[in-house]
């Protein structure tokens, strides 16, 4: 008997271990600043949300998170930076889709494994695109766009922010699912494309909700469909592409918090309550969702480990059918 209960103190010791020294890990935690790496210039997308959520996270965590921008290369130079840091909590990438699900597909090789070598912590937004002509094009439905791809092969263009792009993989994905051929034409940004759009140089684009939408709202662009699971808050009379028939049509992107492989347990559930205490805030909704067009989608560690793997399998499969190639 003393032998048995002897055995089951010593089996709770070996199961409270783990949880003591995460407890431990996190106490003090941080003693020091943290640095948020994004892989995108200053001004972007991810950088806006890195800066609006490392400013609430700050509060929460009674320390200083300083966003530090390192782009190029698609955004792996960022990522692969915060791969390779000492996992310690000090050093944390907010990221986005494409370093991530799209450029392991991309290109033949990357210098990190987006699911070996990183710790998610949580996802932070999602956003989807909208398919636009210009108010003075012909086009008066995806129907007819269709129709004109069908009529002349290559004639109808389409542009985007880059190779890879989430309005060139939402473009390619209509092409395969229409058995129509059309020119994509890349850009080095969003607003490049847009304003050609906007001028009736391009027939169409996929471009982010966020900054359609003002120009749909003012009459400059008609919007046929979205390109997410569900219509965007932003324009609630648009169809998504799977309510006009386009089955498994979802060309979503997300943002992220992630730290390299091998963290403490401790830190990262610290941080995730950081993170979930954030996206709560007025504030924070305010700029990322109400002014910055995207839904909020802050979950649990797991759910963002399964957004990766679901989003490489998806990208993965389009990029192949598509025959894309990074030049």
């Amino acid at each position: 008997m003393k032998g048995s209960a002897f055995f089951a103190l010593g089996l709770l010791a070996v199961l409270a271990a783990p949880a003591s020294h995460a407890a431990e890990a996190a106490a003090g935690y941080p003693k020091q600043p943290i640095r948020l790496i994004v892989p995108y210039v200053a001004g972007g997308a991810a950088d806006i949300t890195a800066r609006v959520i490392a400013a609430h996270m700050g509060k929460t965590l009674k320390g200083t998170l300083v966003i530090e921008n390192k782009p190029g290369a698609n955004g792996m130079i960022g990522t692969d930076f915060v791969a390779k840091a000492a996992p310690d909590g000090y050093t944390l990438l907010l990221d986005a889709s494409g370093p991530l699900v799209v450029n392991p597909s991309l290109y033949k090789k990357t210098p990190y494994d987006p699911l070996k070598d990183f710790a998610p912590i949580s996802q932070i937004t999602s956003y989807q695109y909208a398919l636009v002509v210009p108010q003075q094009s012909p086009v008066h439905s995806l129907d007819d766009l269709i129709a004109a791809a069908r009529k002349k092969p290559g004639a109808v263009t389409y542009g985007s922010a880059g190779l890879g792009a989430g309005g060139h993989l939402a473009g390619e994905l209509l092409a395969l699912q229409t058995g129509t051929q059309m020119t994509h034409v890349p850009y080095k940004g969003n607003a490049q494309a847009l304003t050609d759009v906007l001028g009736g140089q391009l027939t169409f684009t996929f471009d982010t909700t966020v900054t359609a939408t003002p120009h749909i709202q003012s009459g400059k662009l008609r919007a046929y469909a979205v390109t997410g699971p569900r219509r965007a808050s932003s324009l609630p009379d648009v169809p998504t592409m799977q309510e006009l028939g386009y089955r498994d049509f979802v060309v979503t992107q997300f943002q992220g918090l992630l730290a390299p492989a091998g963290t403490d347990p401790g830190i990262l559930a610290t941080l995730h309550q950081a993170v979930m205490q954030a996206v709560q805030d007025p504030e924070v909704i305010r700029k990322l969702a109400t002014e910055g067009g995207n839904e909020i989608v802050a979950g649990t560690p797991d759910d963002f480990s399964r957004q990766l793997r679901d989003d490489l399998q998806r990208y993965r499969t389009l990029i192949t059918h598509a025959h894309i190639t990074a030049e």
